[in-house]
């Protein structure tokens, strides 16, 4: 038996299970394993016979799928520390050229969120990391403190589409005057700062700083530039028939599978099965807030 685990839940997991159709013997490649809570759904779908190949930047998320994914039977579970956009070479190493069903999640963990040494919340003080890999050299910090300011703002309504984003980015340059800026807490505050100025703040339900640390995440991470790389390169490791479900959480992810899906329709790599994105229903957006966001593209293989 696969342990279902306790804390971060997964998102959309009973459309997930439908609509990707893992059956026993397939081999199914999970791009974004995190904790391993889809991956202890769908393991016992595809026994006897089938193998899951899990990938996570993340060294503590995978330390944390393979506890939960311990008693899964011998030889079907393997966990790689990579990019998904390299999962060619992942599936190489486990001697497979081909797999049935793939899924990306690209949420942030909870655990991720709520641990302050990794900096991905303004809600807990800690440093301007943001990294998913922690061997990576490039952190939030060195963004914040060495971007001129055009380019800061550039960053912030790219990737966050904050629409004071020049605002923010004169507020924080004239912060670094004082001394580098090294918190999550600290660039939180110059940011509200920024907006109560432009009489932004008060307004709507998210924090001020929602948008700023969503690009810089997106930004240290090239989320979107890998999302864009395992798009074009996951036709051709998907057997005919095989599907594809990829969960986004925001507007721009959800526009780069929308445009790919599209793209891919007309030079008839794949169809869609699901016209329209499958989002939470109202009883898993009271049980689990962070799924109010998510939202599910599936496609088969033609």
């Amino acid at each position: 038996m696969v342990r279902s685990g306790q804390g971060h839940e997964p998102v959309l997991v009973e459309p997930v299970v439908r609509l990707l159709g893992p059956r026993p013997g397939e081999a199914v490649l999970d791009g974004t394993v995190g904790a391993g809570g889809h991956a202890a759904v769908l393991i016992p779908l595809i026994v006897p016979g089938g193998r899951y190949v899990g990938i996570d930047l993340d060294e503590a998320m995978l330390a944390l799928a393979r506890e939960r994914l311990k008693d899964a039977p011998a030889g079907v579970v393997e966990l790689y520390q990579a990019n998904f956009a390299d999962f060619p070479d992942c599936l190489r190493r486990a001697g497979l050229e081909h797999v049935d069903r793939m899924l990306l999640d690209l949420g942030v963990n909870s655990a991720q969120l709520e641990d302050a040494a990794r900096g991905f919340s303004f809600e807990r003080d800690g440093p301007l990391d943001m990294r998913y890999d922690r061997t990576q050299a490039r952190q939030a910090v060195d963004l914040v403190n060495a971007l001129p300011e055009r380019e800061l703002a550039d960053l912030f309504y790219r990737f966050g589409q904050e629409g004071a984003s020049r605002r923010i980015a004169k507020r924080i340059c004239q912060a670094r005057h004082a001394g580098r800026i090294r918190s999550t807490k600290a660039l939180a505050q110059i940011v509200e700062s920024a907006l109560v100025a432009a009489g932004r703040c008060g307004r709507g339900r998210i924090h001020p700083a929602t948008r700023v640390f969503m690009a810089l995440r997106v930004a240290v991470n090239r989320e979107l530039e890998n999302l864009e790389r395992f798009l074009a390169q996951a036709p051709r490791y998907l057997r005919p028939g095989g599907r594809l479900a990829v969960i986004s959480f925001h507007s721009l992810e959800d526009g780069i599978v929308k445009r790919f899906l599209r793209a891919a329709r007309s030079e008839g790599t794949l169809r869609d099965v699901t016209k329209e994105p499958v989002v939470a229903d109202a009883v898993e957006r009271g049980a689990n807030p962070r799924s109010r966001s998510a939202k599910l593209r599936v496609a088969e293989r033609l």
